[in-house]
């Protein structure tokens, strides 16, 4: 297999598109460089160019099979490559865009070239040493980036399909993911919210004339027979967090510590999850979490993207520790008085969390904003039905979509490990493609 030597900056153009004043676009999809992670888009922002502020960082464009790559923090992993993407797509002036222009190089193959982890080490190591607050690269460490590679296009386009097909089947578990939410959301919203819960003939209730009464807490009509609780009353108990120590000692108990960065992996959207192993006070076992325990991020984000967010420990998540597991100090663990109620909360929490409907917070000098959570669970009042059968049912289907989800996740991490086992020997040859 013969070989070329290629430099980036010499095969492609780096941020070669930028928006301007004469493009016509009325809405963008923006992307951030904290919303994407080894090519996984966690969240794109819809705004509307006329009635919305557009970010000053909203600048570059991109095109088919453009590279992005992060210039803070390379080890973060902030970086994607798109096939297809909308014309209205800008991304921020955090990433560096590359777009090949020699027609020798497979675009898809120089992803996969320069996500190396050996490569990624690379580009932290010179952000680290660089004269800034923070580990950052710029646009010319990338272009100055040289590879060895098979001169043959069709010989990389062989690696990077053999690649891609691990890649595509992850990006399928997040797609199922994706619809196991949906699901759970959607039947949450038909049963508890629009009230169309099977009644006893089988059809939904208040479309075949259930009777309804007014409740003045929710302002609102409710089923017949139905009650509204705080979420404080159906509460058992709330655990703080706790960070605990980096070294173990005779009165420190070893825990794996569930972050506010870890909400994202426990609800199924990212399959990113690895706590840190922590020391806790023996004395602070009231504070371990246990099955179908909730998590809230209270404080430690940013009031209008992550913090007051919520999670489930559902049975495969909890099985998956061999030691006890804790949230960190940013976060409060709470236990309901049954255990049934906790996927109900966790939907209706995250309708009021999608709304910022009752999310207030406490300011502090350090600029950190505090969730008011104890202010929360008092004002927030839920209605349910005098019928446990229909809690159960709706627990149980939750339930299932968080083992599923969560199984999908695992086999996503199995199978990134396996991709980043062998980008390296397919890219040095120690490994063929057929």
């Amino acid at each position: 297999m013969t070989n070329r030597i290629i430099q980036i900056n010499k095969i492609s153009k780096l941020n070669s598109k930028s928006l301007s004043q004469n493009d016509s676009f009325s809405t963008i999809q923006y992307l951030d460089t904290s919303n994407i992670t080894k090519n996984k888009i966690l969240e794109l922002q819809t705004l509307d160019v006329k009635k919305e502020k557009i970010p000053s960082r909203a600048k570059r464009k991109i095109e088919r099979n453009t590279i992005i790559y992060s210039t803070v923090r390379p080890n973060q992993e902030h970086y994607g490559f798109f096939e297809t993407p909308q014309d209205n797509l800008i991304v921020s002036t955090g990433f560096t865009t590359i777009d090949v222009i020699d027609k020798n190089i497979d675009p898809k193959y120089l992803y996969y070239l320069i996500t190396q982890k050996t490569i990624t080490d690379f580009l932290q190591n010179i952000g680290v040493n660089a004269v800034s607050s923070y580990p950052s690269i710029k646009p010319g460490d990338l272009g100055n980036l040289k590879f060895q590679i098979p001169e043959s296009f069709q010989e990389q386009q062989k690696i990077a399909a053999a690649l891609s097909a691990l890649d595509a089947k992850i990006v399928l578990n997040n797609k199922i993911n994706a619809e196991l939410e949906a699901m759970a959301k959607t039947l949450y919203d038909y049963w508890f919210v629009q009230f169309d819960f099977p009644d006893k003939n089988g059809k939904p209730y208040k479309s075949n004339g259930g009777k309804m009464v007014y409740n003045e807490k929710l302002k609102r009509e409710i089923p017949f027979g139905w009650s509204t609780f705080s979420i404080k009353e159906l509460l058992g108990t709330s655990k703080n967090g706790d960070w605990g120590a980096d070294e173990q000692s005779d009165d420190l108990m070893k825990v794996y510590c569930i972050r506010g960065a870890d909400i994202n992996a426990l609800n199924g959207k990212t399959g990113n999850l690895e706590p840190p192993v922590r020391y806790i006070d023996i004395n602070h076992k009231d504070r371990l979490l246990k099955l179908d325990d909730l998590i809230v991020e209270i404080s430690g984000g940013s009031p209008t993207q992550s913090t007051g967010r919520i999670a489930h420990i559902g049975q495969t998540l909890f099985s998956r520790f061999e030691t006890p597991i804790v949230c960190s100090n940013f976060c409060k663990a709470i236990s309901m008085k049954k255990t049934e109620h906790s996927c109900l909360i966790k939907q209706y929490w995250n309708k009021l969390y999608e709304a910022r409907i009752f999310f207030n917070f406490e300011g502090k000098t350090s600029g950190i904003k505090n969730l008011l959570f104890d202010q929360l669970i008092k004002d927030v009042y839920i209605a349910l039905p005098d019928n446990d059968q229909l809690i159960q049912t709706y627990y149980a289907f939750s339930s299932r979509n968080d083992e599923l989800m969560q199984n999908n996740l695992g086999e996503n991490n199995k199978l990134s490990d396996l991709r980043d086992w062998l980008l390296p020997m397919l890219m040095n040859g120690q490994v063929t493609v057929n």
